[in-house]
């Protein structure tokens, strides 16, 4: 070790030639002198030079000497510290990896010769891709394991998983420029084992043909749910049916989802899935079948009898009518009712049926109401009008018994008030009815 540091002596000197400068007649010879005795010291090996020490080479000759100067050198002359060192190191390892990075760039030309004569410092590139490589294969063996020996959906998940990160090992390995100069995997001794490009190549179509098979198979999945989830609703439609429009549009999807799950592709899981599925909803549509060859025919008859309903109601529209109107509009609702009375309990349209049944019988009640309404009235009339006849056949002799007349008057007043409004012959039998009160004041007043 130095006794004085070049950095202590490059302080010393830049003082030194300052001072000499500054003395014109005999600086240059004493600077001779003191950077003599500093070089020497400078050359010498053993402790660092104390201040005293370093003082002693120019006081005599610069008594002017900066202190400042001086004690700048002491400080420098010291051995490096530990950051020092560090930093030191820093710079030596840095230039040893620039050095390293530079002969593993992927540029043939460098690592060639380098992969000749001294193949250990490619060992990084070299490790990375034999990491990358062997993890690439064994991914790509694991992802062709999961999607073609797949049992549920979440294995081609993962199988997708791996191929992804097969890939990007693939991706890691520096493919662009093995085809002009095949790289080998290289140790301490040398390099012994050369890089595959056909297993890169065979490894990268077999991840682009497993991604294909992937995607396949989820399609293949989504549309299975999708499918699955047309047929339960469809089901459903059908048990909550309350028509048989309903029903028909509910059974046209239950078809149209089994249609659906033979379009699944076959050699797809899902497919495989589907047909287990399609045994199951073909089984349970042809049950269906029986049950609607029944509702079917409810729906039919339910039609019927709405068709006869609305023509009751139709014909009874703008009353009053006829008898001979009502009776034909208490038929028709007749008709409607012994339709419904067809449909047996245990038919899917039987609630339907008995709500329309109680409507019509309900209407069919007051139809015959106002058909007996209409007789009664009707025969009221003609009893006043018969009365009314023979009173006047009979009036010579009425006339002799005046308390006969207004009994009788009475008896066809009474008869004529009998005739209930809303019937057809209402209105006649008020007119006659003012003509028997208007009698009746005449013979009051006898």
């Amino acid at each position: 070790m130095a006794r004085l540091t070049d950095r202590a002596f490059e302080i010393l000197k830049s003082e030194v030639d300052k001072c000499a400068a500054a003395d014109a007649i005999a600086g240059n010879v004493y600077r001779s002198m003191v950077i003599k005795q500093l070089e020497k010291m400078r050359s010498e090996n053993g402790s660092f030079a104390s201040i005293e020490e370093i003082r002693a080479t120019f006081k005599n000759e610069f008594p002017n000497f900066s202190e400042k100067a001086l004690k700048a050198a002491v400080k420098a002359n010291k051995p490096p510290g530990l950051f020092g060192k560090i930093i030191w190191v820093g710079v030596f390892l840095g230039a040893g990896a620039g050095i390293i990075w530079l002969a593993n760039l992927p540029v043939p030309i460098i690592r060639k010769p380098i992969a000749d004569k001294l193949p250990i410092l490619l060992m990084p590139s070299f490790s990375s891709m034999d990491y990358n490589y062997r993890q690439a294969i064994a991914l790509v063996e694991q992802s062709d394991q999961l999607v073609n020996k797949a049992t549920a959906v979440a294995d081609f998940d993962l199988g997708d998983t791996k191929a992804k990160q097969a890939q990007k090992h693939l991706d890691a390995l520096p493919v662009w420029f093995l085809g002009y100069y095949p790289e080998t995997y290289c140790s301490f001794f040398g390099c012994t084992w050369r890089f595959s490009v056909d297993e890169f190549q065979a490894a990268r179509k077999s991840i682009g043909r497993m991604e294909a098979q992937i995607f396949q198979q989820k399609n293949a999945f989504t549309q299975l749910g999708e499918v699955e989830q047309n047929l339960n609703t469809a089901k459903q439609q059908y048990q909550q049916a309350k028509n048989a429009a309903d029903r028909q549009k509910a059974s046209i999807n239950w078809q149209s989802a089994i249609d659906q799950l033979n379009q699944i592709p076959p050699e797809t899981l899902a497919g495989e899935t589907a047909r287990k599925k399609l045994q199951a909803a073909e089984r349970d549509f042809q049950a269906m079948g029986g049950v609607a060859t029944g509702s079917v025919r409810a729906d039919n008859l339910i039609e019927a009898a709405k068709e006869f309903a609305f023509s009751a109601a139709s014909a009874s529209q703008k009353p009053p009518h006829s008898a001979e109107t009502w009776q034909k509009i208490a038929d028709l609702w007749q008709q409607s009712i012994e339709r419904l009375s067809q449909i047996p309990f245990d038919n899917p349209g039987y609630l339907d049926a008995q709500t329309k049944l109680a409507e019509y019988q309900n209407n069919l009640g007051t139809t015959q109401i106002r058909l007996q309404t209409e007789k009664e009235s009707v025969e009221a009339l003609n009893q006043a009008k018969n009365l009314f006849a023979k009173f006047q056949t009979n009036l010579n002799s009425i006339n002799q018994n005046p308390g006969y007349a207004l009994g009788y008057l009475q008896e066809i007043i009474n008869t004529l008030e009998s005739v209930k409004p809303g019937t057809t012959v209402y209105p006649e039998a008020q007119k006659w009815l003012q003509s028997a009160r208007k009698k009746q004041k005449e013979w009051q007043q006898k």
